[in-house]
């Protein structure tokens, strides 16, 4: 087993059937262990502050990463180049929540613009999990601490979505990749609907909140790869947040729903690559439901 730094955090373990358990190294794909393509199905289990990911027969959870991930293009001569705490780091799990409300609406938040990762993106609330914590647990915490919302696990239903690799900076263009995770987005189902759900952001993590329906969302996952997706509305609602947690009302135009990551220079105000990916498996998960007798 490679060496890895002192865990303060749940890391990432692999499991290949019939192979034995072994944390994951930094610099390596996770779903590149599974499948030389950017998605696989596995199983994923939270087990003695271990994040397990496995293959076998009832893989049920869909794994992705983006086409552009710097773990599967990274260069010997680039790896070898990053500093040696940076390569013995293993991977972080996180959580991510896509709250939906009664009247099947999601919330989504802007990242403060001071945020030293993917600032002024758009995602749902979220963040790492911590030792000796659920994934539930993580995902009502983040919840709370970035949004005000506070919800206990009786109050709403939870299904794991999907995992998404991400990495920091999304392109080696930008640089080389110093920060690797694999978001676990859950769906939390309130009997809220949102108009009855008080949002009151912390302005040190959000900078505005959008609740987006379905056919914003259709919309959303229409635009991928650069192509041109559902036509949109012109301008759209957001909920801007102060410095002083002031909440107003703003019409703001509708072009970063459908922007993209750029391959260089700063980025963009946009929806991430990976929630538009737990957005599609949102859309999936409610057609689900309606098939599903007695539902």
């Amino acid at each position: 087993m490679e060496k890895v730094q002192k865990v303060h955090r749940v890391l990432v373990h692999l499991r290949k059937e019939h192979e034995a358990l072994r944390c994951v190294g930094f610099l390596q794909s996770v779903t590149g262990f599974f499948s030389s393509d950017d998605q696989a199905m596995v199983r994923c289990s939270l087990d003695n502050n271990q994040f397990i990911l496995s293959s076998g027969e009832g893989g049920t959870t869909p794994l992705k990463r983006p086409s552009c991930c710097p773990f599967k293009q990274l260069s010997v001569s680039q790896a070898v180049a990053l500093p040696l705490d940076v390569q013995q780091r293993g991977v972080d799990v996180g959580v991510a929540v896509l709250l939906q409300s009664a009247n099947q609406r999601v919330l989504l938040t802007r990242r403060a613009a001071t945020l030293p990762i993917f600032p002024n993106v758009w995602v749902p609330p979220g963040g790492h999990v911590e030792l000796d914590e659920t994934l539930l647990a993580t995902g009502l915490r983040e919840l709370q601490e970035e949004t005000g919302v506070k919800l206990e696990e009786e109050d709403v239903s939870a299904e794991i979505l999907g995992l998404w690799e991400s990495a920091y900076p999304p392109f080696l263009s930008r640089g080389t990749p110093l920060r690797h995770h694999i978001v676990t987005y859950i769906v939390l189902r309130s009997t809220l609907k949102d108009t009855q759900i008080n949002v009151r952001p912390s302005p040190a993590e959000v900078s505005a909140f959008l609740w987006v329906g379905t056919n914003l969302v259709r919309s959303i996952v229409s635009s991928v790869d650069g192509e041109e997706g559902v036509a949109l509305p012109p301008t759209v609602s957001v909920s801007q947040v102060s410095g002083d947690g002031a909440v107003v009302q703003a019409e703001v135009p509708v072009s970063f729903l459908s922007a993209h990551a750029p391959a260089s220079g700063p980025d963009v105000e946009r929806i991430s690559t990976g929630t538009r990916f737990a957005l599609d498996l949102w859309l999936r998960s409610l057609e689900n439901q309606m098939d599903t007798p007695g539902i």
